[in-house]
C-alpha cells in the first residue's frame, strides 16, 4: 500500500500507543484534528487531509467516541522505524 511519510508518522505514533483527537462543529464538520503521542506530544504531521485519507483506508479507527487508534490493518501497513529515545 502506498502510503506518504506524514501519514507514516502518524501512523508510527499511534502504533506506539498516541491516539488522534478530534473536534467537531456540528454533527458532521471538524474543525480540529490533533494526534498525541504516547509522550503527551502534539504531532503537526497529522492535519485534516491525512486523517481523512487514513480512516477512509481503515488504518485508523475510533469505537464508542473514544480517540481514534490504529487498527490491525493500519499496524500491517505502518513500516518498521527506529526509536530514537
Amino acid at each position: 500500500m502506498n502510503i506518504s511519510k506524514k501519514e507514516q508518522r502518524v501512523l508510527h505514533a499511534l502504533a506506539q500507543g498516541g491516539r488522534i483527537v478530534i473536534e467537531r462543529d456540528g454533527p458532521r464538520k471538524l474543525t480540529r484534528v490533533d494526534c498525541i503521542t504516547r509522550d503527551g506530544w502534539f504531532l503537526t504531521d497529522c492535519t485534516e487531509p491525512v486523517f481523512k485519507k487514513l480512516k477512509r483506508r481503515r488504518l485508523i479507527r475510533s469505537q464508542g467516541g473514544k480517540p481514534y487508534r490504529i487498527t490491525r490493518e493500519g499496524l500491517e501497513a505502518v513500516r518498521a522505524q527506529l526509536d530514537n529515545r
